[in-house]
């Protein structure tokens, strides 16, 4: 289905890309405005700037807002550079205030001032509520447009209450029951308020033991709430236990799509919401950082080569055999790192089985060890016709993926402790540990022994 969907967005890339160059541009307009606001926020994205300018200007002012929610931080914030004044606040009406308070992160400080005072009390009051709180936490996840009920009253009068509204916010499975003063006391699930004697009161009915989410919980915690009980909204409280918004599944399917490209892109020192076609210059100093870390940690490694220099160049088979040591001890590292680190990002580890972790690793790592020593042993005396090159290639190899399973569980579990996403920077600390017990113990083993 994804493979569809990809083949399906490159060629309408295609066709609006050959519209524009051919000078049909009210199809083009028609053929854009025609898709959702997440397929234009996958088209904008995949133009270059040049191009994309050009086609933010046909997108239609109703769903300019959506489509800017949609697109990652940097071309956001280039497209908003692109917009007056009143586009910009044009592109904030009807937003949610979840949307909206992200949103306005981006904007001038001038017009955010501007947007507040435009609001009634009521609304201003609810978007300072979710800007109080960190974007990546539940209070900055929620929205206000919550449907409160009190337990006193019958499912007749909720039922009136409702059709008084008109309208229920999206993805509304259930209504908050409240005491008078806002404290949270439960759920009315709607299937409960359809199916049940509307003669019934709300207290009869009300879930005590629903799952109430503190404002203060990290989004990553929240999404695994709603993964784990199949949430498709839950309340947010704040310290007093009092109901100050709620949250929805669509908010979580984002922070879980971030989350995870946050993860794969920090493994090659990528900002998460980095513009594939940004400025070559500004791409190039964001990277160049990372490339500098790099450089280090090689220079490293070919120190530890060059303290055995003289052993290489009187057996010239151990240049050619040694970069296999490490690459089996980083690979193998790897495996480890990456299973460790998705384990952290769901709680999965703790002190309690760090240990239980650590050894069943290590045994991996031995018993893979052995096997591709043996393998290589084979090879290396048949490549060389000695033996004794064989058995030191063997040890060597079972050394380094014992300390690559080793590094795989300690990297993470460290750099978490120092406060260091091990996501952005164990790939290289496995890296570096892995070519230079690699290199040491495969040439140190052939000075002692073969020198």
């Amino acid at each position: 289905m994804s493979e569809e969907r990809e083949e399906q967005n490159t060629r309408l890339a295609e066709t609006v890309s050959d519209l524009l160059q051919g000078g049909t541009v009210p199809e083009a307009r028609r053929m854009l405005n025609a898709l959702h606001p997440a397929e234009i926020a996958d088209l904008l994205e995949s133009f270059p700037v040049a191009e994309r300018k050009l086609l933010w200007e046909l997108v239609d002012e109703e769903n300019g807002g959506e489509v800017l929610l949609e697109v990652n931080d940097e071309v956001r914030s280039g497209l908003i550079q692109e917009m007056d004044d009143e586009e910009l606040l044009a592109a904030t009406s009807g937003m949610d205030m979840d949307d909206l308070a992200d949103f306005m992160q981006d904007l001038p400080k001038t017009l955010t001032g501007e947007i507040l005072r435009s609001m009634d009390n009521q609304n201003r009051q609810r978007l300072e509520a979710v800007l109080a709180y960190p974007e990546d936490s539940a209070g900055g996840l929620m929205n206000t447009d919550t449907v409160t009920v009190r337990p006193d009253v019958s499912l007749d009068v909720v039922l009136r209450y409702l059709r008084m509204r008109g309208e229920m916010p999206e993805l509304t499975d259930h209504l908050f029951v409240v005491s008078r003063f806002d404290h949270f006391l439960g759920i009315l699930r709607v299937s409960d308020l359809l199916t049940k004697d509307p003669a019934g009161r709300v207290e009869e009915l009300v879930d005590t033991e629903a799952v109430a989410i503190a404002a203060d919980t990290p989004a990553r915690s929240v999404a695994k709430m709603f993964e784990d009980r199949d949430l498709i909204s839950a309340p947010v409280l704040d310290h007093r236990g009092r109901l100050i918004g709620r949250i929805t599944v669509d908010d979580v399917v984002d922070v879980i799509r971030e989350e995870a490209e946050r993860s794969i892109l920090n493994m090659a020192g990528l900002g998460e919401e980095e513009d594939l076609f940004a400025p070559i210059w500004s791409s190039t100093r964001r990277r160049a950082l990372w490339l500098g870390i790099n450089l280090l940690t090689a220079l490293l490694a070919a120190y530890v080569i060059g303290l055995f220099e003289a052993t290489i160049e009187q057996i010239v088979a151990l240049a050619v055999l040694m970069p296999v040591v490490a690459s089996m001890g980083g690979i193998a590292g790897t495996q480890t790192l990456t299973l460790v680190i998705r384990a952290l990002a769901l709680g999965q580890v703790a002190s309690r089985n760090t240990r239980a972790l650590l050894f069943k690793e290590l045994g991996i790592g031995i018993l893979n060890g052995l096997l591709w020593a043996g393998i290589l042993a084979g090879i290396a005396i048949l490549w060389f016709g000695q033996p004794a090159i064989g058995v030191i290639i063997a040890a060597a190899m079972v050394i380094n993926l014992g300390v690559a399973a080793l590094s795989g569980v300690g990297v993470p579990l460290v750099l978490k402790r120092l406060g260091i996403d091990p996501a952005l920077a164990g790939g290289v600390v496995l890296t570096t540990v892995t070519d230079v017990i690699g290199f040491m113990a495969f040439l140190g083993l052939a000075t002692v022994f073969l020198i």
